[in-house]
């Protein structure tokens, strides 16, 4: 049953926020574009304001990791346009042999979501235990470093590189629920989905802050 606007009448307000935003999954193509060129790639070239914080042990091994990571940081947030374009739902002409065919809903949304839970989860994680580090409360161990600032470092990952993942992880998060509310995922799967999916990333967040003090302390 739907109304004159082609919605069904129960959708609640984000639910319906979320079927007709397609702007986070483009606001996220953009902050992950930016990221990779403005922080990894500069660090990956022997610039960055990281490198102001101390001396690597291994200088090359940290320019080549922020390089890939910044190929992988870029080719994600490309991956967002699927959600809302028409090659996220149908395999485009220019394919061979399967294009015409519809594509699984579960075929983005799984490394999507994995992709958002990881990213939420590390965000919300890395905050706490800086938090808690710079307040004294716990001690961190930052390897990999011959010469560092750890306090510095700590202030760089509270305030710059945690809320990147942080909003990372909402556009990303936004962009999947926007998927799924324009395919054919019945509402009430997504609903009941949604409750076990916000519990698995509270697990994991607890894990990541666990994990961080036994491993770092």
């Amino acid at each position: 049953m739907y109304n004159n606007n082609g919605e069904s009448p129960y959708l609640n307000g984000f639910e319906r926020f979320t079927k007709k935003s397609a702007w986070p999954a483009y606001a996220g193509c953009m902050w992950a574009v930016l990221y990779a060129i403005f922080v990894r790639f500069l660090e990956a070239a022997g610039g960055g304001i990281i490198t102001t914080y101390g001396r690597a042990e291994d200088p090359e091994a940290l320019y080549m990791a922020s390089y890939i990571a910044g190929v992988v940081i870029m080719l994600c947030g490309f991956c967002l346009l699927g959600l809302v374009k028409p090659w996220g739902k149908i395999v485009p002409r220019w394919i061979p042999l399967i294009s015409g065919r519809n594509i699984h809903p579960l075929v983005l949304l799984i490394p999507t979501l994995s992709g958002t839970a990881f990213l939420l989860a590390h965000a919300i994680s890395g905050m706490l235990t800086k938090s808690l580090f710079l307040a004294g409360v716990i001690t961190i161990n930052f390897p990999g470093w011959a010469e560092l600032n750890p306090h510095s470092l700590a202030l760089w990952d509270l305030f710059f590189y945690e809320p990147w993942f942080l909003i990372m992880g909402l556009l990303a998060g936004l962009a999947a629920a926007h998927y799924a509310f324009t395919s054919t995922i019945r509402l009430i799967v997504i609903r009941r989905f949604t409750i076990y999916y916000l519990l698995f990333i509270l697990l994991l967040t607890i894990l990541f802050v666990i994990g961080t003090i036994i491993k770092f302390s």
